[in-house]
Order: C-alpha cells, then sequence, then structure tokens
C-alpha cells in the first residue's frame, strides 16, 4: 500500500471520529411553538364537565403530547386562535407565547422556567364550551434543555445549571442564559421559541453545541 493510500484511509478515520465526536457532544433542538397546559379544573370549564383531552400526536418528551384540542387566547390589544393545548392535563394552568405573540396580545409576559407563573401576566382563555380569565399564567418561556442524569454526567452539567449553546448553520448564533432541566422523564432535547428559531433558521433538524465558561462541551 502506498503513502497516498494510507493518507486516504487516516483522513476518512479521522472524518469518521470527528463525526462521531461532534454528535455525541452536540444537543438537539425543537421549535416550541405557542401553546398552553391546563388544570383538569379549568379543562371542563372550556369543553364541558368531565372533559378529558384526546391525543393528536405523542411528543418527543416521554408522557408528553399534542391534544387535538386547542382554544382562543385574549389579551388587551387582540387574540390568538387555535393555540393547542399539550397533555396531559396538569395541576395548574399555563400559556407559553413568543415576544412577538406578546406584542400582538398587548400583554407583556415575563421570561420564566416553565411551571414558575407566580406573579406572571394575565390572560383570557375561549374555549368552545366557556371562557376564563386567569391572573397569572402566562410566560414567555426561557430557553432550556431537557436531558437525563447521564446526558448531564456526560456533559459535565447539572440541574438548574446555565449553559450557552452555539448554532452553526446559514445563520449562525449563540443562545445564551439556557437552562438545564435534568429529570430521568426526559429526553434529550434543547427547546426554542418561534422567534429564536427564526432568528437561527433553526428546525427540528437542527443542532447545537453546548458552551459552559467559554469552553465546548
Amino acid at each position: 500500500m502506498n503513502n497516498k493510500a494510507i493518507q486516504t484511509i487516516v483522513e476518512e478515520v479521522m472524518s469518521r471520529l470527528s463525526q462521531e465526536t461532534e454528535k455525541k457532544h452536540s444537543v438537539p433542538m425543537a421549535v416550541s411553538a405557542r401553546h398552553c397546559h391546563v388544570s383538569q379544573s379549568d379543562l371542563e370549564v372550556l369543553f364541558g364537565e368531565d372533559y378529558k383531552l384526546t391525543k393528536k400526536a405523542d411528543l418527543s418528551q416521554p408522557g408528553q403530547f399534542a391534544a387535538n384540542e386547542s382554544i382562543t387566547i385574549v389579551g388587551p390589544r387582540g387574540s390568538l386562535e387555535k393555540v393547542r393545548i399539550l397533555g396531559p392535563a396538569r395541576t395548574m394552568t399555563q400559556v407559553e407565547v413568543s415576544r412577538t405573540d406578546s406584542i400582538k396580545l398587548g400583554v407583556k409576559p415575563p421570561l420564566r422556567e416553565s411551571g414558575d407563573i407566580n406573579g406572571s401576566a394575565p390572560i383570557t382563555l375561549v374555549g368552545p364550551k366557556g371562557s376564563l380569565y386567569k391572573k397569572e399564567g402566562l410566560i414567555i418561556a426561557q430557553t432550556h434543555i431537557h436531558m437525563t442524569p447521564e446526558d448531564a454526567q456526560s456533559f459535565g452539567v447539572g440541574n438548574g445549571e446555565i449553559v450557552e449553546v452555539k448554532v452553526d448553520g446559514d445563520r449562525p448564533v449563540t443562545l445564551g442564559k439556557v437552562l438545564i432541566r435534568v429529570s430521568s422523564r426526559y429526553k434529550l432535547e434543547m427547546h426554542v421559541d418561534t422567534d429564536e428559531a427564526n432568528a437561527g433558521l433553526i428546525t427540528g433538524k437542527t443542532t447545537g453545541t453546548l458552551v459552559k465558561n467559554g469552553e465546548i462541551l
């Protein structure tokens, strides 16, 4: 075997190793459009007594699904129709929108971790059987990464930690203040809203690279 052939083989092996390393340390991304989580009691106000959500499609996170049901959300300036409900029903009602959505509604929801709705913005929900006003519950969700304890150990991060994520592509961006959320119930995936996705031309096939203290993880 001549030197040229050996060099070609070495280059192929190095390329494969590089691709495997990149894949191992990259995070798949998903675009989270406006949606809501509802409590069972609020669901019954909107859709009728003893109503149960029906599944349209499973989501990537285990046990979560997009329901067939949707509602209209109404603010002081405007409304958004066909806002998808995600199931199953929760203990509290929460609506997640983008900054662009909030401008159309005429509200100023805070940037919050999902589940932290204390003192958040008010919103009116309208369903086929009724409507209700929630004095809090509307947020812009903080960009976050779901991961298992094994993923967290591999990346060297912990639950509640904040990192940056580099996104390469036609419009490279770096997203800061990305929250790490760790649970054995999760599957590795980063969630961005539609504003962030549009800024970085992010799709469901995009991956990101974690950066902590200036170092790639």
